[in-house]
C-alpha cells in the first residue's frame, strides 16, 4: 500500500492554513479515525425500521419512531412476550438505549438464552429493568432469582424514568457486568459451570398491567 500517495491531499491542504490550525485540525482526523475504528467492531442489531432480523409475536412488537416497542397501554398485557435474535452469542459487548412507558411495565434484555419449546417463556440471563429490577441480573425461568442487583439509591441518581436510558452490557466467559447510564449496576461471575455461556439475545415485554418497553440504538461487539 503507498501510504504517501493516500496521505499527499492531507498534506497539501494543510500547508495553506497555519501551523496551531494544521496541528489542531490533524488530532481531530486522528481521534475521528480511532472512533471509526472503535464503531466498526460494532454489528447493528436493529435497522430502525422493520423487525427483520427477529424473531417474535408481531402483534406484541412494532417499530415506531426508529425504536422496538413491546406491549400497549389499553389492556392487560398477558404474560411475558420476548422479540428474539436469529443468532447465537458468546462473548459480547451490547448497546442499547430503553424507555418504559407506564406506571409498573416491567421489561428486560435476555442474554444468553433460549426459547422453551411450545411455550412464550425464554430461559436465561436477564438484564432488567422495571418497578424494584432497574439494573439487576435475574436468571428467567431457570433459578428464577435475582443473582445480582445495585445499590437503588445510586442508581436512581443516574435513571432518568419515562426517558431513554443507556444499557452497556458485556459478557466475557462466566462473567457478567452491565451498566446503566455509565453507572455499573452488576459485576457478576457465574459460579455454576453447568449454565450455558450462550445463546440468544431479546428484549421483552413483562406480563401485568397495561405497558410498553420501547428499544431503540441496539449494536453488538463480538468478543473472540
Amino acid at each position: 500500500m503507498n501510504f504517501g500517495s493516500m496521505r499527499m491531499p492531507a498534506l497539501i491542504a494543510c500547508t495553506a492554513v497555519p501551523a496551531i490550525l494544521f496541528t489542531s485540525i490533524c488530532l481531530v482526523a486522528a481521534a475521528t479515525h480511532e472512533d471509526q475504528k472503535i464503531d466498526d467492531n460494532f454489528q447493528t442489531l436493529f435497522d430502525g425500521k422493520t423487525l427483520e432480523g427477529w424473531n417474535g409475536d408481531s402483534k406484541v412488537f412494532r417499530v415506531e419512531d426508529m425504536a422496538i416497542i413491546g406491549g400497549q397501554l389499553k389492556e392487560k398485557i398477558p404474560h411475558n412476550f420476548f422479540l428474539s435474535s436469529q443468532e447465537v452469542y458468546a462473548d459480547f459487548e451490547l448497546q442499547l438505549e430503553f424507555r418504559l412507558v407506564g406506571e409498573a411495565t416491567n421489561a428486560g434484555v435476555q442474554l444468553r438464552s433460549k426459547r422453551i419449546p411450545d411455550h412464550h417463556e425464554m430461559i436465561g440471563y436477564q438484564a432488567d429493568l422495571g418497578q424494584e429490577y432497574w439494573g439487576a441480573l435475574y436468571d428467567e425461568s431457570r433459578r428464577n432469582k435475582v443473582m445480582a442487583s445495585p445499590d437503588k439509591d445510586k442508581l436512581a441518581k443516574v435513571l432518568k424514568r419515562g426517558e431513554w436510558n443507556k444499557y452497556r452490557i458485556l459478557c466475557e466467559g462466566r462473567h457478567i457486568q452491565l451498566w446503566i447510564n455509565d453507572f455499573q449496576t452488576v459485576d457478576y461471575t457465574e459460579a455454576d459451570e453447568s449454565i450455558a455461556q450462550s445463546g440468544l439475545i431479546a428484549v421483552q415485554i413483562h406480563g401485568g398491567p397495561p405497558g410498553e418497553a420501547h428499544y431503540r440504538n441496539i449494536r453488538i461487539r463480538k468478543i473472540k
